[in-house]
């Protein structure tokens, strides 16, 4: 491959989290097309609705797009030419013009319960505080524990984790992907299995998302895109775009691969976690955005009346 002369501007919000994220596509880049030099890639950081409305339960908002909007509007216009998103904060629909042309290796899927009081969730005692801004997470812990108190818990990796020194909590959840990513993964007090709480859609992994008709930087795009978890993630988010999952929805799914076969349980729940209907379900791995769809369907037949009451 020769000189490659193209710059690359990388949308993505401020938080720390999302800046670790844009740098590891950014070397991503750089390792997989050895013609691109450091200087040609500019990380751009912006900031979102979500990111400014702090005061609002994110229950509330109805629109899972919030923390996405203003740098898809910026990759329309042009002004930058890829975005770095966490998958699980993305609408299950995509603006016209855009796609998602590349996915990072996923990292671990799991929630992580966190506590400066309690060895694990098990050991809370009841009507001890959890504080959450996921309805996912809320709906699951009141299913497993309803004897808790759930309180809305929004914020910064680090403004969560301060939080619970002000004991304005007794304990939270946080994905461990993002914990690890930013190098917080000693503040874990327990890992939490997907058999207890089923992850988010496309927890873990990060896509790079850009213009339908920008054939150069798509072309760079390949070179990083993982197959598997691209493969996992858009099985998952065919049950997202069937259910219309927002930020009010009390859904999840996890894609796995065995081999040729991949697996996938799917979720949704009653906001209070008095009740919910489970999809589990393999196919060949050529069929796995049928099997999302089947999964959905399920959901949609049988849990229908779950997502109406949201």
């Amino acid at each position: 491959m020769g000189t490659n002369t193209k710059s690359i501007r990388i949308g993505t919000r401020a938080s720390e989290l999302a800046l670790a994220q844009a740098e590891m596509t950014m070397q991503a880049l750089l390792i997989a097309n050895p013609s691109l030099e450091p200087e040609q890639i500019e990380i751009v950081p912006m900031t979102t609705s979500g990111d400014q409305n702090k005061q609002d339960a994110v229950a509330q908002w109805g629109y899972k797009g919030l923390f996405t909007k203003e740098i898809e509007e910026a990759l329309l216009e042009g002004s930058i030419d890829i975005a770095v998103h966490s998958m699980k904060d993305m609408p299950s629909e995509l603006p016209k013009g855009l796609k998602i042309h590349a996915m990072l290796p996923r990292a671990d899927v799991r929630d992580a319960f966190i506590s400066l009081k309690h060895p694990s969730l098990a050991d809370m005692p009841e009507g001890a505080v959890l504080g959450t801004s996921s309805v996912r997470r809320g709906a699951q812990i009141k299913r497993l524990r309803p004897d808790l108190k759930i309180i809305e818990y929004r914020g910064s990796v680090n403004t969560r984790l301060r939080k619970l020194e002000e004991e304005q909590a007794d304990a939270t959840l946080l994905a461990v992907a993002g914990l690890t990513r930013i190098g917080l993964e000693k503040h874990i007090t327990e890992m939490i299995e997907p058999d207890a709480m089923l992850p988010a859609v496309a927890q873990g992994a990060i896509g790079i998302e850009a213009r339908e008709d920008d054939a150069d930087t798509l072309a760079l795009l390949e070179e990083i895109d993982h197959a598997d978890t691209s493969l996992c993630v858009h099985c998952e988010r065919e049950v997202l775009r069937l259910v219309d999952g927002t930020c009010k929805t009390p859904v999840a799914a996890h894609a796995q691969l065995f081999g040729e076969r991949i697996q996938l349980r799917a979720m949704v729940l009653a906001a209070d976690g008095s009740e919910a209907v489970e999809f589990d379900d393999s196919d060949d791995v050529d069929n796995a955005s049928a099997l999302g769809q089947s999964a959905g369907e399920y959901l949609l037949e049988h849990g229908g009346h779950l997502l109406r009451e949201v």
